[in-house]
């Protein structure tokens, strides 16, 4: 049984979804992956958005909770990589690749950072062009900004 619940944000309406004890996808909005759900908050899920705006607010940089996205092996690897970049830092695609060992690989890194379902906690947002330009994000790249300049103020700050 997979659960789903909607909170607002100072980002806009946010769903989150757990399924047996880990959050499998947090999108934008009502649009989501999940089929099968049942609209319920559960505990995981309002320690999730707990964390979430404690994040919003500056106050957290690593979430604790657990989660179980659903993809690939590669693509397994790729998020996995993508949450070992620290809070208020970015990397390229290129470096990502090179993170997981497979240097050649950027585009296929780029489309597995593409797919990942669990933004913000997964930070793709924190994966920039080459040429230090924001490209792509689910949420659009405003929101990509915000992330990443909300990360920098309170590194900074």
């Amino acid at each position: 049984m997979k659960n789903i619940a909607f909170y607002p944000t100072s980002l806009g309406l946010i769903g989150i979804v757990e399924k047996n004890g880990a959050i499998i996808e947090l999108f934008f909005g009502k649009e989501h992956k999940s089929t099968d759900c049942e609209e319920q908050e559960t505990p995981l899920l309002k320690e999730a958005v707990r964390q979430l705006e404690e994040y919003l607010d500056g106050k957290l940089k690593l979430f604790d909770l657990p989660f179980a996205p659903e993809g690939t092996d590669f693509q397994q690897t790729v998020w996995a990589a993508l949450r070992n970049i620290p809070y208020g830092e970015t990397r390229t695609y290129k470096q990502v690749a090179e993170m997981i060992g497979r240097p050649e690989a950027s585009r296929a890194v780029g489309t597995a950072n593409s797919k990942n379902p669990i933004l913000i906690i997964t930070p793709c947002h924190r994966v920039i062009g080459t040429d230090g330009k924001l490209v792509g994000y689910a949420a659009g790249l405003a929101v990509k900004e915000k992330l990443l300049e909300m990360e920098k103020n309170y590194v900074n700050g």
